[in-house]
């Protein structure tokens, strides 16, 4: 074999190992992981950074974190939770939804013994003769969570008080109204003080937990025969107006939409079925609580997440915030996402989908001078990858090339073999 093919093999081979290489980095770019993550909000345990959870954040496995009053410090409250919030964010490699349930009244993790400003009702709002109380209250709580570095408000509750004597809803004070019509209105202010400082806000329970009378954190809680119609209306209205940025889903059993009778969470026939088709809403869903009593005792950990993301949920929240409800790493949720995918239960178009919807509403929430760094962050793995193509194309030519100059040496070192062969 003359010197000259011999270099050319050996070219060809350094070329093609290196093509294999180029493949290998290509999948390795475009992880699955990455996107499974930002389907997953987690709680955390102390008023303190907590060095798994920073882990898990910095590793992409976890895309939104969760505030509970338990995470305030005591001391400098404001300071150190901007400064805790601040970590988090700091580490993540997409910028994180920070949330909070911060409706005012009970449901009020911001207290006044911390420092924070004053909060009412829902009920006390909607009680007010005009809308400034609603103004001035939502202003409040905006401003304060936009200064801690808190971007999504899981509020206003737009279930209807329709009955009285519901022990998590009205008889607590987290309905605006029994009237659908006031509800919207009122909602609707609540949402437009959050966006003056761009804080995002998110519908809940859908599609409506005013008529139940069980508490979903204990156990299932079925509305099959209370529920009525015009429960819709508030989310219809708000979504056609364009006032909805999320909203999350209810934990009630709703027989009238649901024949099987899956909660509202794991239910295709509600979220797609319904909110997504019938409404028209594209936006981001948050579950509520995957650790809540109503899930747990009732379907296996496996089972329901899988139901939730074949229903339509986007973000599934694991809050480490209840009572008796056993442990869930993030890393076991991500596993069993990642297996579901693997096996062909869940399709990777389907993860897709909620990765599109996520990303859409953090840029929302990203800061103006940070939007670049952004766009730059979620758009750089699919540049690495069209030049990782555009490079296998090249080396692809230059392997075509050199079997072309190796089969012409060929047929040249033939052609001379046959010449010397008819001389002799």
């Amino acid at each position: 074999m003359g010197r000259k093919l011999k270099r050319n093999l050996f070219l060809a081979l350094t070329i093609v190992l290196s093509w294999q290489q180029m493949k290998a980095n290509a999948q390795a770019v475009d992880s699955l992981d990455i996107k499974i993550g930002q389907m997953i909000l987690i709680g955390f345990a102390k008023p303190d950074i907590d060095s798994a959870v920073l882990k898990e954040i910095r590793s992409g496995k976890a895309g939104s974190l969760l505030i509970f009053e338990k995470n305030i410090p005591a001391k400098s409250s404001f300071a150190s939770l901007k400064k805790i919030i601040w970590t988090y964010q700091k580490a993540a490699p997409i910028p994180l939804i920070v949330a909070i349930d911060q409706e005012g009244g009970r449901v009020n993790r911001l207290k006044e013994k911390y420092g924070f400003t004053r909060s009412i009702t829902a009920q006390a709002m909607g009680k007010s003769p005009s809308l400034d109380s609603v103004q001035f209250y939502a202003d409040a709580t905006a401003a304060t969570l936009a200064g801690l570095g808190i971007n999504l408000n899981f509020a206003p509750v737009v279930d209807l008080g329709s009955n009285p004597d519901n022990p998590i809803i009205a008889k607590v004070g987290r309905a605006f109204s029994s009237r659908e019509d006031s509800v919207t209105l009122l909602a609707k202010e609540f949402i437009k003080q959050h966006r003056k400082y761009n804080v995002l806000t998110s519908l809940k329970h859908f599609p409506g937990h005013g008529s139940s009378k069980a508490d979903t954190h204990l156990g299932m809680a079925d509305v099959t025969a209370t529920w009525e119609e015009r429960e819709l209306k508030p989310y219809k209205d708000l979504i056609d107006s364009g006032y909805v940025d999320a909203i999350m889903s209810a934990h009630i059993v709703n027989k009238k939409l649901d024949s099987i009778g899956n909660p509202g969470t794991l239910s295709k026939a509600i979220l797609t079925g319904i909110l997504r088709q019938r409404l028209h809403f594209n936006g981001v869903i948050f579950s509520d609580d995957m650790q809540m009593h109503a899930i747990t005792k009732h379907y296996g950990f496996e089972e329901a997440v899988k139901l939730a993301i074949q229903g339509g949920v986007d973000i599934m929240i694991f809050s480490n915030n209840i009572s008796g409800s056993d442990v869930r790493t993030v890393d076991k949720v991500h596993a069993i996402i990642r297996s579901l995918v693997d096996r062909g239960i869940i399709s990777p178009a389907r993860i897709d989908e909620s990765f599109r919807r996520v990303m859409r509403l953090k840029k929302q929430i990203v800061a103006p001078e940070k939007t670049a760094t952004l766009k730059k962050s979620l758009n750089q793995k699919d540049v690495e990858i069209a030049t990782l193509k555009q490079q296998l194309a090249e080396k692809e030519a230059e392997v075509s090339k050199l079997k072309s100059v190796q089969e012409s040496e060929k047929e040249s070192t033939s052609k001379k073999k046959r010449k010397k062969k008819n001389k002799k």
